[in-house]
């Protein structure tokens, strides 16, 4: 198994972040993968087509694209945590640009060797720049704002957790094959990779709308974990039931079901498209129902389900 060493002072400093290159790379993995999770096909089958006619048109960016990205490994050259969270993605591609042909080609030959003819010539970063740029205007900018306040919110929750169940409660759900082993030890893999000693450097968590997650890193100093939120792609897995429609209203029941999970105002707003003092005055009548809890954490008051609403839920849903 892979391990971060950490210490008190690197988990006392961990941040909890956005990134519109992370979500970038999320969306890519997406689009080249033949097997969408059942989540995101709705959303891969507006794109995909628009996405290998993209690569179709030129074949250096196909054979980049090729060797930087397998089913375990993605090159580091594209998987640099962000210097903070919240980064544009023209600022965060500054870095990625810097970087020489021969740097780039030497991370690709070590996802997958030998390279291919068309990776010989220059420009491979302005290249691999203009694709994920491609990819954010294209399918996820329109869609920036209501993403990334579905993302906060998962940041939100998160936070809120630890202040109530320590870091074991936080990332052992996170992504696949990570939990905290305590003593200074944070699995990060299950695979059996080298300990990473993390001690001394930044440790940022980063939400994205992505498959599995990953974990990036620029040495010596500089590392983060990406792990996934479905929450952009699965308005349709939350439909709301018609008896709990006719019950509680077409809008109310909506704003019910959003909150199975720990759920910020903003959130709801994002998910639904409902202004948000009609969701303020609907959330305080199910919370006076005795149907969410809630809970402020920071500047968001966070809502989620009692047990009578997940009662209410699934016996709606068995009609």
């Amino acid at each position: 198994m892979a391990v971060f060493l950490v210490d008190a002072e690197v988990m006392a400093q961990a941040r909890f972040g956005t990134s519109q290159l992370t979500e970038t790379l999320g969306a890519l993995n997406i689009l080249r993968r033949g097997q969408p999770l059942p989540w995101h096909r709705v959303w891969r089958d507006q794109y995909v087509d628009a996405f290998h006619g993209y690569l179709d048109g030129d074949p250096v960016t196909a054979a980049i694209l090729a060797h930087a990205i397998s089913s375990s490994w993605m090159a580091d050259f594209l998987t640099v945590p962000p210097a903070r969270p919240d980064m544009t993605l023209d600022d965060e591609l500054v870095e990625l640009e810097s970087l020489s042909d021969g740097r780039i080609r030497e991370d690709l030959a070590y996802v997958r060797s030998p390279l291919a003819p068309e990776l010989r010539g220059t420009g491979l970063a302005s290249r691999t720049a203009a694709l994920l740029r491609w990819v954010w205007r294209h399918t996820i900018e329109a869609d920036w704002p209501r993403r990334q306040s579905v993302l906060r919110a998962d940041v939100v929750s998160r936070i809120s957790r630890l202040g109530r169940d320590g870091w074991s409660g936080v990332i052992n759900d996170m992504r696949p094959g990570m939990r905290w082993l305590g003593d200074g030890r944070l699995q990060v893999e299950e695979r059996p990779y080298p300990p990473c000693d993390v001690r001394g450097g930044t440790l940022t968590f980063f939400a994205a709308h992505c498959r599995g997650g990953w974990i990036s890193w620029r040495l010596p100093d500089r590392f983060g974990i990406v792990y996934p939120v479905t929450g952009i792609f699965t308005e349709a897995a939350l439909s709301t039931p018609d008896p709990l429609r006719r019950l509680l209203g077409t809008a109310r029941s909506r704003i019910l079901v959003q909150a199975a999970e720990p759920v910020s105002t903003t959130a709801v707003v994002a998910a639904t498209g409902l202004p948000l003092g009609t969701v303020g005055g609907h959330l305080r009548v199910l919370t006076e129902a005795g149907l969410l809890k809630k809970r402020r954490s920071g500047r968001e008051v966070l809502y989620w389900w009692t047990d009578t609403a997940r009662a209410l839920v699934a016996g709606a849903s068995s009609f």
